[in-house]
């Protein structure tokens, strides 16, 4: 099956179906992103979660003019996804102590994730803390602000193509969906 070239939106595509996103549709979502949460809150702070969301945290982080800080959490050892459940790898910044925190990440699942980053990140105490992803799925838990609703697998345009060895290929995951 081949992905779509971007979402339209409000439309969900079926669970088996793949998201191709293009930097061009990633720089807008994160635009739609930040312009839904300075609508709705004043954050002073900006905290991606590592590794993938530190890139919609930046590039929310710069549009809104606002200081930038991760956090890093992962589900790796290497380069193998060995564990069932994040672990916290670095300590929420000190730098959100006190202050309006948006924590960003690139999509929510399970949400254990984000509830792991909140909880890091209420131990330094900041006055508030709110929660922001790229992508959200239509079921389970949702983050405070997202741009798009969708059950597909993204393939994310820092992800399409990845290194073996010395050569840059077509990230094998994706190998049978891409036309490259």
């Amino acid at each position: 099956m081949h992905p779509p070239s971007f979402a339209m939106p409000g439309v969900v595509p079926r669970p088996d179906e793949f998201l191709d996103v293009s930097w061009e549709m990633f720089g807008e979502l994160c635009r739609a992103l930040a312009l839904k949460v300075a609508r709705d809150f004043d954050p002073e702070v900006v905290v991606g979660i590592a590794c993938a969301g530190v890139i919609p945290g930046a590039v929310i982080a710069s549009i809104l003019r606002l200081d930038f800080y991760s956090l890093k959490i992962t589900r790796r050892e290497g380069e193998e996804v060995v564990r069932q459940r994040p672990a916290i790898l670095s300590a929420a910044p000190s730098q959100a102590a006190g202050k309006r925190v948006l924590l960003v990440d690139e999509i929510v699942t399970s949400g254990e994730t984000l509830r792991l980053a909140l909880a890091a990140t209420r131990d330094v105490r900041p006055a508030e803390v709110r929660t922001a992803t790229s992508f959200a799925r239509s079921r389970g838990y949702k983050p405070d602000y997202y741009a798009l609703v969708t059950d597909a697998t993204v393939i994310y345009p820092w992800d399409r193509k990845v290194f073996e060895g010395r050569e840059l290929v077509v990230n094998p995951r994706y190998e049978e969906v891409l036309d490259e």
